[in-house]
């Protein structure tokens, strides 16, 4: 893939990951074909900086801890449209030249899934790395770090987890005496299990359920997990229960598909 731009860094892209980068510790693995690993991450709108032709601004990083210095090309991609925005304002004040040649494009997970496997196969790999909502990782640091301090204690012999949560979070809830996970009812009658962006999104949830299910409401315990170790269990192994997995967008995505549903139909009323 062609590169708009670098400019050099050391390594320090501040909340983000490179998408494939990570495994989770608290959920089995499930092999998925790679078409239904797409389907999964088609409905995640997601934000990045192009050109015109669409070639991704590249910053050039230095990856710690090498003796050589190594640098590899990241594209940032942004969760929230209004991180993209706020990064290319930031572009603009500190490069004009640079920042007003760029503009932020709206893509969809899955392509950016798509991307970034095609790209290690070229010559010039390129690497994506995921910006989540700070907002949502802070909500994601205590629930993870009592999943790993719980793990450690349920597997004394075992090698030491990190506590700090690193990647983009996806909440989600179980509940019951055998600490199944919450679902939902999809339009075709399915049950799906619901991995939220946003947590507040699943608290409304699990509110609804602790007032129909009253009995219940002290066993809900909500959990967190990285979103590119959940891709990378879903590229790995095999547990058909996580097949239910549905990804749940965060309000401002909600209401970014919203206006383009309305400003496609308008248009098609014209």
């Amino acid at each position: 893939m062609k590169s708009l731009a670098r400019w050099g860094a050391t390594l320090g892209l501040v909340g983000s990951t490179l998408l494939g980068s990570f495994f989770t510790a608290n959920l089995q693995a499930l092999a998925l074909p790679e078409e239904e690993i797409t389907k999964r991450l088609q409905p995640i709108p997601v934000f990045t900086v192009t050109d015109a032709q669409g070639a991704p601004l590249v910053q050039s990083v230095t990856v710690p801890n090498t003796e050589e210095g190594k640098t590899v090309d990241v594209a940032r991609v942004f969760l929230s449209r209004q991180d993209a925005n706020t990064f290319l304002a930031d572009l603009k004040s500190k490069d004009p030249e640079l920042g007003n040649s760029v503009q932020v494009v709206p893509v969809s997970l899955a392509e950016v899934y798509e991307l970034e496997k095609n790209s290690r196969n070229q010559t010039e790999n390129l690497d994506f790395a995921l910006i989540p909502k700070q907002e949502q990782v802070q909500l994601a640091q205590p629930l993870w770090q009592a999943q790993m301090e719980a793990w450690e204690r349920q597997n004394p012999d075992q090698p030491q987890r990190s506590k700090n949560f690193q990647g983009v979070p996806l909440f989600a809830a179980k509940a019951g005496p055998d600490a199944g996970y919450l679902t939902i009812q999809l339009d075709n009658g399915a049950q799906s299990i619901p991995f939220f962006f946003e947590k507040s999104l699943l608290q409304e949830m699990v509110d609804r359920y602790k007032q129909q299910q009253p009995s219940q409401a002290n066993s809900v315990v909500i959990e967190v997990v990285p979103l590119e170790g959940l891709i990378t269990t879903l590229q790995r192994e095999d547990n058909p229960d996580l097949n239910k997995i549905t990804l749940m967008p965060s309000r401002e995505s909600l209401q970014f598909l919203r206006n383009l549903r309305s400003n496609s139909n308008s248009s098609e009323s014209k």
